[in-house]
């Protein structure tokens, strides 16, 4: 068995202060925009045999129990100690937490003390920015402030993360936009935004990109699926291959997020670029028990210096636990099928393990440093 006993979760958000019914937490099994085909719910779903796989067992339950009697166990635990249990049983030492999703969520510290772990922020720069519209007046000042927010954000942040693959779609122009161009973008998405309007205007998302290369922090961008009212092949990674280019050489470090199903054309990319990683992500928790076969088909492509490990849990609890124990089931799968039949040593597989797990990460993120 190769065992991966120490993770660093290189991506994901806080977990729900608030407990849940069912309707409500099976909608964070699945991102579709309606419910469930009649007579199913969103546990009929590979994450969702997932959690009834993984986290029945930490809250003192029998693998794949009824969601009716999970649920039931859930809130005779409660919300905290439900959580507790089940962050501490998923076996992730470190969190890098985005802490731009809107809810009532927990932010890292709290992530921290209930999983018994360290946590760090990773700072989204769309929501930078909306809060910095939110308080300037003028397009001067909104640009001035904008600069400092991200200049602040680089001095505590581990990394800035970007949905501008979600927003607008990752095929956007390469280069960093001119001042004029940057403040006439300003000009009219200010004029025309409504109180708490998102930012998608694609001028301002690559002004943003830019100042978070220029700020040398690593820049995590949305690929893959995600939002539902996007087009899914305007976020394939292939499609940053322009923007990596022009960003070889400056010392900022890009990380591919999720990238599922186009997995493999992350892993190419990471492959290809030095300052280019892969997150495994979404593209092993939302699969289940086709992890295994996923990992293999990322593996073949990239470097094993360039794959980091994430949950991408968000609301959920379980959704860490999950990301978690897939990850370590579908390590144990391929490398050690790979040891059996004499293609790699134990000793080779285990160090892979750990990169991928958790060393990869610190490096990055400069983790040992923090």
């Amino acid at each position: 068995m190769i065992e991966t006993p120490s993770l660093v979760d290189q991506y994901c958000h806080g977990v729900l202060r608030t407990e849940l019914g069912l309707g409500t937490f099976e909608a964070y099994l699945s991102r579709a925009e309606g419910p469930p085909a009649p007579g199913t719910t969103f546990f009929d779903t590979q994450t969702g045999f997932a959690v009834r796989r993984w986290c029945p067992p930490l809250l003192g339950l029998e693998p794949h129990c009824p969601p009716a009697r999970y649920l039931a166990r859930r809130r005779e635990l409660g919300v905290i100690e439900s959580g507790r249990r089940l962050l501490r049983g998923s076996g992730i030492a470190t969190y890098l937490v985005d802490t731009g999703l809107p809810g009532d969520l927990t932010g890292p510290g709290e992530l921290a003390v209930a999983g018994a772990a360290e946590a760090h922020e990773i700072v989204r720069l769309e929501l930078l920015a909306e809060q910095v519209a939110d308080t300037s007046g003028t397009v001067e000042s909104f640009l001035a402030n904008l600069a400092e927010a991200v200049h602040g954000a680089a001095a505590s942040a581990v990394a800035f993360t970007s949905v501008a693959g979600i927003g607008y779609g990752l095929a956007f122009a390469p280069e960093p936009p001119g001042p004029g161009e940057v403040r006439g973008a300003a000009g009219r998405w200010l004029a025309r935004r409504p109180a708490g309007g998102k930012l998608t205007d694609p001028v301002l998302l690559r002004h943003l990109l830019w100042m978070a290369v220029a700020s040398g922090l690593p820049l995590q961008l949305h690929a893959g699926a995600g939002d539902p009212q996007l087009r899914i092949d305007r976020t394939d990674p292939i499609l940053l291959t322009d923007f990596v280019r022009a960003t070889g050489g400056l010392g900022t470090d890009l990380v591919l997020l999720h990238g599922y199903p186009y997995h493999r054309h992350a892993a190419h990319l990471a492959g290809a670029f030095p300052h280019v990683y892969a997150d495994l992500g979404p593209a092993l928790a939302h699969t289940g028990a086709r992890a295994a076969a996923v990992l293999a088909e990322i593996l073949e492509l990239a470097p094993f210096g360039k794959l980091l490990f994430s949950s991408g849990g968000r609301g959920l609890p379980e959704l860490h636990v999950v990301g978690a124990r897939v990850f370590r089931d579908a390590m144990a799968r391929v490398l050690g099928g790979w040891v059996g039949d004499g293609a790699w040593s134990r000793r080779d597989a285990e160090r892979v393990a750990a990169m991928i797990a958790a060393g990869n990460a610190r490096r990055v993120y400069g983790l040992d440093a923090a």
